[in-house]
């Protein structure tokens, strides 16, 4: 079940219809720029209810949508489409759609805004740690679910310029590995490549550019665009898993350092080429 929307009062005089229509299209044109049928969304949702009012909702504010209610119906929608945003309806209680939303990020660069029944701060670590880009728990309000959806498809966006900008920069060398930004590819010191998710490598760069110094995690949030709705220990999150692809042994990390109440500390010498 959704948090319904608070209905409005019996009387409405004609000049509070138009401050509020005008005050929605001052939100809609700042707000919702970038939310135009150009961006097409999946959502796999198997309340019909809840996937009836999400898609009308989207569907108001000028975004395509394509929803379904059973999981096997997505790697065939990702065949012959690339949404640019998914919003997965989760049972993080049960290891097959924890394995789904690892599978999902490991094969395709969508955000994932993931949604579940559990509000503790535990299931929104796990969906997090998983892949998911951003976390809401039922019962959601819809204007909240439309607002988180902007945000990601905000930053999205602004990842896309930032890798554009920077694409000229040729990239890092660091103990060996070498991070190549206009492949956004890091090879291991053996030659090897290894893949990297979206967040990962936006993490990883933030640390490079700034070697041997100590991040706050506000520092690392604010780098990695991730919005003020999520607490800053999703950046611990987010940490460890890069530091069981970079350590020897991440639970007594060399590299990335963590300094006490304070953030992390990327310890090696970087040479940009």
């Amino acid at each position: 079940m959704l948090a319904p929307l608070r209905a409005p009062g019996p009387v409405e005089n004609a000049a509070e219809k138009t401050s509020a229509h005008s005050g929605l299209a001052r939100i809609r044109d700042s707000a919702g720029a970038t939310a135009s049928a150009a961006h097409n969304i999946l959502l796999v949702e198997d309340d019909p209810e809840t996937r009836s009012s999400v898609v009308n909702l989207f569907e108001d504010h000028q975004f395509a949508v394509h929803s379904i209610c059973r999981r096997h119906e997505i790697s065939r929608y990702f065949a012959c489409n690339h949404p640019d945003l998914l919003i997965l309806d989760l049972q993080l209680g049960q290891d097959s759609d924890l394995n789904l939303l690892r599978e999902l990020r490991s094969r395709f660069d969508v955000p994932i805004i993931a949604t579940g029944d559990r509000c503790d701060e535990i299931s929104c670590v796990i969906a997090l740690e998983l892949g998911a880009d951003d976390y809401i728990a039922k019962p959601f309000g819809l204007r909240e679910l439309l607002a988180r959806a902007r945000a990601v498809l905000r930053r999205q966006n602004c990842g896309r310029t930032a890798r554009t900008n920077g694409s000229q920069r040729g990239g890092f060398r660091f103990c060996g590995w070498t991070l190549e930004r206009r492949a956004r590819r890091l090879v291991r010191p053996d030659g090897s490549p290894l893949v990297l998710t979206k967040a990962e490598y936006v993490l990883l760069v933030a640390f490079l550019e700034a070697p041997q110094q100590t991040l706050s995690r506000e520092q690392l949030l604010h780098a990695t665009r991730i919005h003020e709705d999520v607490f800053d220990r999703s950046i611990d999150v987010r940490v460890w898993r890069l530091r069981r692809k970079l350590e020897i042994d991440p639970r007594a990390p060399e590299i990335i350092k963590t300094q006490r109440a304070i953030g992390y500390l990327f310890t090696p010498p970087v040479e940009a080429f």
